[in-house]
């Protein structure tokens, strides 16, 4: 099994991300960096991780980690998102599943906040119901179907929306009932009502045929000019 970390800037989580990953067996750790200024590289190196690095962009990082990886097994998973314990028997069981060809885990939110649990209701709603888990719960996949595919589309935002959507037109997605644990930092950075409202409109405005680069530039608050 390969595990995918896509980082930048990444030193105050990373570290406990890494630690998250070493309860597993026959992985490999990748981190690929985004361009970080601070002390990621130098952390996930003393991890022992394989560290590579690309210009910016999550789809870029995530497939050239893909691209290096020796594993059957591809395990996506963010720079502030924890695996839980024995995550990697977890994951071998759900891919040996008939017609299983990828999954991701529950979300669990880390924050006491009560909003957050509803938010944490809507997204394992959906996940179980829809079989449309994000990024953000640690997506993994045979790594032959991921290629078959041809990686994550590289869009400025939406990548791996995109590439559930394609997923469910070759087979079963699995839903882990044990949860990531994920911080909850892009909730709390601009509230937890605009942020949820911003998510939706941007799957929306994506299913409406609206380019990646002004849904990414709205969401951004960056001029798509």
């Amino acid at each position: 099994m390969s595990i995918i970390i896509p980082a930048v800037n990444e030193a105050r989580a990373i570290e406990k991300t890494l630690a998250s990953t070493q309860t597993g067996t026959n992985v490999e750790v990748i981190v690929v960096d985004g361009g970080s200024q601070d002390d990621t590289v130098a952390i996930a190196s003393a991890w022992g991780a394989k560290v590579l690095s690309v210009p910016q962009g999550r789809a870029k990082q995530m497939n050239l980690g893909a691209t290096a990886a020796t594993g059957e097994i591809l395990l996506f998973l963010h720079a502030d998102t924890l695996l839980p314990f024995g995550f990697d028997a977890m994951v071998r069981a759900a891919i040996a599943q008939p017609h299983a060809i990828a999954g991701a885990f529950r979300l669990q939110i880390d924050s006491p906040l009560s909003s957050l649990r509803l938010i944490e209701w809507g997204v394992n709603w959906r996940s179980r119901l829809l079989k449309m888990p994000y990024g953000d719960q640690a997506i993994f996949i045979r790594s032959s179907v991921f290629h078959q595919l041809g990686k994550f589309p590289e869009l400025p935002m939406m990548e791996d929306f995109e590439l559930m959507r394609r997923l469910q037109r070759k087979g079963r997605i699995v839903i882990l009932p044990t949860p990531v644990l994920t911080s909850p930092r892009r909730w709390l950075k601009q509230g937890v009502c605009q942020t949820t409202l911003k998510n939706q409109i941007a799957i929306i405005s994506y299913l409406l045929g609206v380019a990646p680069a002004k849904i990414a530039a709205w969401y951004r608050g960056k001029s798509s000019s």
